[in-house]
């Protein structure tokens, strides 16, 4: 069948499609979700949801680069990728063993159109809508708990030495939105921060992934800015599949 990715690319799909290969760890969580553990041949070592899955199913490489004839060996129907998280290039090698499916998510709105789109590609359509009915009804539950909360400027960093914070046209800008987070980086995706940068921010957020930022850098950073720094879960604000169902309970955890 003929198919179109989030990047309105044509993708030529066989019929039915019984192995894939996911390469977005927020996406393989969504496949095991949508009840297709049967189907995955191959997946990253980020892939740490269900927490045993790499002990059953074949560790294909990291996001950035892939070991590509683990995955000729193993014949997959469909390889599933993101246009952030993995290369242009890797998707046109990839190309060579198996039709590769790239999804492109700035907004949660992004987010149910890939679990949709990836629902009715693999048949399991009612799955994917009961997922997506979850996180909406999730979501207008967490808007009307936010409606008269404060609004503060707030800065999200993902990687240290160099400090890197997350820009607008990210989804975790979106998700800082959700919160009444006024973002204060105005360049685009990932730019490099400094520490006096950071000060212009009320609340700075210190997430988990994909550096691991720990209690001791909370404590560092508190000695140089006038601000409140707080560890976050950085899957919450960054995987963009069926964990958004439990993230909306723990951002009403940050207020």
């Amino acid at each position: 069948m003929l198919v179109k990715d989030q990047l309105n690319r044509k993708i030529k799909v066989p019929g039915p499609v019984n192995r894939i290969v996911s390469l977005v760890p927020s996406q393989t969580e969504l496949l095991v979700d949508l009840g297709l553990k049967d189907r995955l041949v191959g997946i990253t070592k980020f892939c740490v949801h269900p927490k045993d899955l790499r002990e059953e199913i074949q560790v294909v490489g990291g996001t950035k680069s892939v070991h590509s004839e683990k995955i000729y060996d193993l014949q997959p129907d469909l390889i599933i990728c993101n246009k952030e998280e993995n290369t242009a290039a890797m998707v046109r090698e990839l190309e060579d063993i198996a039709p590769v499916w790239v999804s492109d998510i700035v907004t949660i709105e992004d987010s149910f159109e890939m679990i949709w789109l990836l629902g009715k590609v693999l048949g399991v359509v009612e799955i994917a809508s009961e997922i997506i009915e979850r996180i909406t009804s999730e979501k207008k539950a967490f808007e009307k708990f936010m409606k008269d909360k404060p609004s503060k400027n707030v800065a999200y960093l993902i990687w240290k030495n160099p400090f890197m914070a997350a820009g607008p046209q990210t989804f975790i800008h979106s998700l800082l939105r959700l919160n009444n987070f006024r973002n204060i980086i105005s360049e685009k995706r990932y730019p490099k921060v400094t520490v006096g940068e950071l000060r212009w921010a009320e609340l700075v957020l210190l997430s988990s992934e994909p550096y691991p930022f720990k209690e001791a850098d909370v404590s560092e950073l508190k000695q140089k800015i006038n601000a409140d720094v707080q560890l976050v879960d950085g899957e919450y604000f960054s995987w963009y599949g069926s964990r958004l169902q439990a993230a909306f309970e723990y951002f009403k955890s940050l207020h």
